[in-house]
């Protein structure tokens, strides 16, 4: 057995982008799987991970040429399959031990095990280790089967017959096992110890591989190839910001990870040089010539201390000549016709009142079960407005209406026609431009927020209200369409839509009933209400809590209560954290379930009062003094919301529990007794259950 380091690489035309990175790290995942199933590797060996536009690779540690050979158990069959009444084997047994390389002489090496009360056949083997020669061709072909391809290809040999699938045509394959060449054939292509390097700077056409170890140094000073994805990316951002600051001490490049990786995949020995662009194009907002930049050019925006776009740009190539003024010259003048659109664009869009594009609206599709942009609109404003009464601020009334008005007027603009990523930020602007208030317009680009994990919150009043109501009408209106998501399966992203709201509310401590709001907005909309909607909400709830670090059983106990002030949750979660600290919390939670459960099993069909002239035992009239006096003082620490006061309350509440229970029939023959014991039960149930469900917390 010999053991040493591996090197795979596969050579193709040049590899999708957006899809490199994981590529490379997927196949690498893959092949020390395969090796480590096969006892030729570990899986936690030290490995280097290969992705460039042209190839995938990976070198690994400590390979061995054969595995140890293993003692296996393996299961047979059930042993009244494998054996006759009279402890005979069986036909069926000896077929089996035939086809795994055994024979009748080995019957005498079985065992049976218990499994699920029957009888169960296993047979110890001694299998012969694998060899890496034998399965490397299995490995790599089964690991870029299981890679994460969205599209595949399919192309043909040069025998002209033979189709083969792939992401892209391979054109070569290196397998080496230290300094030796591994042979197989994967993909059509019969593996050897050669590969190419950079299409343009490679010293060499042909670059020879001499020893796994020195793959990557080879690639680097032969090939002009660095190999390593997270080298390359590094390398990028180390040379993006150096170029920056040499051009000025005021100017960095925007960060933007999405873009630095789509550019380490589209070169493999980076060259960051730095364009500029004609002043005059930046009286376009910035938002757009930054887009246009990326997302056509893939150029990184220089932006100064403040945050301001200038007119130079840097640009990755994927060559380095000595003269890099025609690579310079060549990309500005491919990005001015890009910018020189944006700024018509712009131009024309300001020619036109937000009234024209208001009626325009009607004409844009939103749903085709759903209407127009401007019946959505108007839903929008709707609930809107209910917003702002339940949150009884009719001040703002006006502004509110303004911004839900205008919410999606750029929709039907050039700007956003051609660059959809800028709705809301474009309508900010042609609102400025009409002196409509920074209130009004700032609420029309943020009602869009938060657009993803992590982003800002709307920056006014003005600006949370239409969101959330822009949040809520996409809520009810795709679920009463029956339009919900399934699975991982989300199009048109509901789970961030709620995700959005919960923020906004708890972030920001804005004290909206949701579920007041949500059921007054689906009767003025006319919508058809959905069954499935709380739960989906419930469920958002239950799992962006869990995700701030909170117990599944404290936020089921808030949650059960369903107040619908969502931004209390938290301060109810670190009240219930405050609770269990308590040595009398196990025991509250215990009886308030035990509450619960009489309660429910009574099935009292209206709310009961306690009448004292019916307290007999002294248990019940102790705990109903003691309960009184608790339940005003807990009530008046939950109105100023010191939940965590008000759940301490509940320790006074311990001992008349314990001794209620101990001494009192609460299923008295007298059926007064019953339920005027009931009603005390029940007006226990409630002081106990202000700030959640406590039965939730029982063990």
């Amino acid at each position: 057995m010999k053991l040493d380091n591996l090197l795979i690489e596969l050579l193709t035309e040049e590899l999708p982008p957006k899809s490199q990175k994981q590529l490379g790290i997927s196949f690498a995942k893959n092949i020390k799987e395969f090796l480590a199933k096969h006892h030729l590797a570990n899986e936690i060996s030290e490995d280097s991970i290969f992705s460039t536009p042209r190839r995938i690779g990976l070198y690994l540690k400590n390979v061995k040429d054969e595995a140890d050979n293993q003692n296996v158990s393996i299961k047979l069959m059930p042993a009244s399959v494998g054996f006759d009444g009279s402890e005979k084997p069986t036909e069926a047994l000896l077929k089996k031990l035939h086809a795994i390389g055994l024979n009748e002489k080995d019957v005498s090496g079985i065992v049976k095990k218990n499994e699920n009360n029957a009888e169960i056949l296993y047979i110890n083997k001694n299998e012969k280790g694998a060899k890496l020669k034998d399965i490397i061709a299995e490995c790599i072909s089964s690991s870029l089967a299981r890679l994460p391809i969205k599209k595949m290809m399919s192309y043909q040999l040069s025998d002209g017959w033979t189709t083969v699938n792939f992401v892209r045509p391979a054109q070569g394959l290196v397998i080496l096992h230290g300094a030796n060449v591994i042979n197989a054939n994967v993909l059509g292509i019969s593996s050897n110890r050669t590969t190419l390097g950079h299409r343009f700077e490679s010293k060499k056409e042909i670059i020879e591989i001499q020893h796994a170890d020195q793959y990557e140094e080879q690639m680097k000073i032969e090939g002009a190839v660095i190999v390593s994805f997270e080298e390359r990316k590094a390398l990028i951002k180390k040379t993006l910001n150096e170029k920056a600051a040499s051009l000025s001490n005021q100017l960095t490049p925007i960060e933007d990870e999405d873009l630095l990786d789509e550019v380490t995949a589209l070169v493999e020995y980076p060259n960051v040089l730095a364009g500029e662009f004609e002043s005059k194009f930046l009286d376009v907002p910035q938002e757009c010539l930054i887009l246009s930049m990326k997302a056509n050019q893939k150029y990184f925006p220089l932006i100064d201390k403040n945050k301001k776009l200038s007119n130079q740009f840097l640009i990755v190539s994927n060559i380095s000549p000595k003269n890099s003024d025609l690579i310079i010259q060549g990309n500005e003048k491919v990005i001015r016709p890009r910018l020189s659109d944006a700024e018509f664009f712009y131009a024309q869009d300001k020619k036109k009142p937000l009234k024209d594009y208001l009626s325009q609206l009607s004409h844009i599709v939103y749903h085709n079960k759903l209407g127009s942009q401007s019946e959505r609109s108007e839903r929008v404003k709707t609930i809107a407005s209910l917003i702002v009464k339940n949150l009884n601020q009719s001040k703002l009334l006006d502004a509110v209406m303004l911004a839900s008005d205008l919410s999606k007027v750029d929709l039907s603009s050039n700007m956003v026609g051609e660059f959809p990523e800028l709705q809301g930020i474009m309508g900010r602007y042609y609102a400025l431009n009409e002196k409509i208030s920074d209130e009004v317009a700032f609420a029309i680009e943020d009602h869009y927020k938060p657009r993803f994990s992590g982003d800002s919150l709307p920056r006014s009043t003005v600006g949370d209200i239409v969101a959330i109501a822009d949040k809520i009408e996409t809520l009810i209106g795709l679920f009463s369409i029956g339009e919900k998501p399934t699975g991982d399966k989300d199009p048109f992203a509901l789970r961030r839509q709620v995700i959005g709201i919960i923020r906004i509310l708890t972030e920001k401590n804005i004290g909206l009933n949701l579920n007041t709001v949500i059921s007054e907005s689906i009767q003025a909309t006319k919508l058809v209400e959905s069954k499935d909607l709380n739960s989906f909400i419930y469920d958002r709830l239950s799992n962006f809590f869990k995700d701030q670090g909170y117990a599944a059983l404290d936020i089921e106990a808030v949650l059960a209560i369903e107040s619908g002030l969502i931004n209390e949750i938290p301060a109810r979660l670190n009240a219930i954290k405050e609770f269990l600290l308590l040595s009398e919390s196990e025991d509250l939670a215990s009886a308030n379930k035990r509450v619960g459960n009489i309660l429910k099993k009574a099935d009292v069909k209206s709310t009961l009062k306690v009448d004292q002239s019916l307290l007999k035992d002294d248990a019940e009239i102790n705990l109903y003094k003691t309960l009184d006096l608790v339940d005003a003082e807990s009530r008046k620490e939950y109105a100023a919301k010191n939940y965590s006061g008000s759940l301490k309350l509940l320790c006074k509440l311990k001992n008349p529990i314990d001794q209620f229970f101990k001494d009192v029939m609460v299923n008295a023959e007298d059926e007064s007794l019953k339920m005027n014991r009931l009603a005390l039960l029940e007006k226990l149930y409630s002081a106990m259950n202000l700030v959640a469900d406590l039965s939730k917390l029982s063990s």
